[in-house]
């Protein structure tokens, strides 16, 4: 599996972090993010990722900044992408399972490291489920489409 991942300056240290565990799962990735707490946009990393995973030059992306909330909005304006915004281990495997998201958003400022850790080895190791879920996600591709 190949991941991107992205920050900005409210969640480089987390990326870090996500990164080295990434590593231990045997995940290929790239880190697109900010390297320093200097004050950036997040929407300067959060679409370029996005775009990266819609591209198919990545399986999944992660983006991570304060709360969550700018990098989920940002990628989530990127055609093709579902970007869950995961606070808990339930939703990261729910968010995989029944909404096939192709990315995680997560808010370092909102969660620690340890919880942010086992979210990620929980939505990497989930697969959706197809069947009745299916049918939903296509449902979004075909508004999209509009």
């Amino acid at each position: 599996m190949k991941v991107v991942i992205a920050a900005d300056h409210g969640g480089y240290q987390l990326a870090k972090e996500i990164e080295a565990l990434l590593q231990e799962l045997d995940v290929t990735i790239e880190n697109i993010g900010s390297n320093c707490a200097d004050s950036v946009d997040y929407s300067d990393y959060g679409i370029p990722a996005a775009e990266k995973v819609a591209k198919g030059e990545y399986d999944r992306g992660i983006v991570i900044c304060g709360t969550g909330i700018g990098m989920s909005i940002s990628a989530n304006k990127v055609k093709g992408i579902r970007c869950a915004l995961v606070h808990d281990v339930y939703t990261a495997r729910v968010t995989r399972e029944h909404n096939d998201s192709n990315m995680l958003a997560m808010g370092a400022r909102v969660i620690g490291v340890d919880l942010a850790k086992e979210i990620v080895r929980t939505w990497i190791n989930s697969d959706f489920e197809g069947g009745r879920h299916e049918r939903r996600i296509n449902k979004i591709a075909e508004y999209e489409e509009k």
